[in-house]
Formats: C-alpha cells, sequence, structure tokens
C-alpha cells in the first residue's frame, strides 16, 4: 500500500508534468521562425533604401500568416507572437542583427545603391529575401 506521503509527491509529480511539457522557448531561439522574420526584416530594409526594388507584400504578408499558424502549431499563442514582434528589445536585437548582416555582404548606408546591388543580387539568386523584393 502507498502511504500518504508518497501518494502526495507522486500527485503533485503527475500535476506538474504538464506544467513542464508547456515550457516552450522565446520564439528568437525557435530558428524557424527566427529566420523568417530575419529575412522579411532584410527584405523590407533593402526596398526602404533602394529606389528600384519594391517588396512583394502579398507574398510576404502571406508569409507572416504562414509563420502565425506554424508558432500557433508549436504552441504559441496569438498574443505571444505578437509581444514578441512588438518588443522594442526584440526589435533593437533584429535591426543590430540586420545591420550587421548586411555590412557582412558590402551594404553601407551611406550609399543606398548598396542595398540595391544587395538585392538585385539576393533576387537572381533566388534566395528566400530575393523572393521577397521585385524590380520597379
Amino acid at each position: 500500500m502507498i502511504g500518504r506521503a508518497t501518494y502526495q509527491a507522486t500527485l503533485l509529480l503527475v500535476l506538474a508534468l504538464p506544467a513542464a511539457a508547456q515550457t516552450k522557448p522565446p520564439l528568437s531561439d525557435v530558428p524557424e521562425v527566427e529566420n523568417r522574420l530575419f529575412t522579411a526584416a532584410i527584405a523590407h530594409e533593402v526596398s526602404e533604401n533602394c529606389d528600384s526594388l519594391s517588396a512583394r507584400r502579398m507574398k510576404a504578408i502571406g508569409m507572416a500568416w504562414q509563420l502565425r499558424a506554424r508558432a500557433n502549431d508549436l504552441g504559441y499563442s496569438d498574443a505571444e507572437i505578437r509581444a514578441h514582434v512588438e518588443s522594442d528589445d526584440q526589435k533593437a536585437r533584429m535591426r543590430a542583427k540586420g545591420e550587421a548582416y548586411l555590412k557582412q555582404n558590402g551594404v553601407s548606408y551611406g550609399d543606398p545603391e548598396t542595398f540595391c546591388v544587395f538585392g538585385r543580387a539576393e533576387i537572381e539568386k533566388s534566395s528566400a529575401i530575393g523572393a521577397l523584393l521585385k524590380a520597379r
């Protein structure tokens, strides 16, 4: 026969398991989310700084809906997703990451043409970034 203390300890452990199983990493630590948000951020930055390229807005909107659905499938609520995307800390982190990436790829904020060169190369490669850009 199980003693009362053992029963209670076992019950507490069993009740705690679902809560522990539901612990999720921050969305910035989920590569499939982080990478797609980063791709969209880079494409947006290129379209904002290069007059000859524009964003494929409908494609970006479709990607955003797919990403939201995937994050929901991973257990994140719409409120958690919104909080992540709207977080000033996350925006600053993504901006710093994006600026470093662009710099590594020869882009300079002092020379808008470098955004165009980078963007056209991404389009030519049919990269994920290039898929969100189009020539005007």
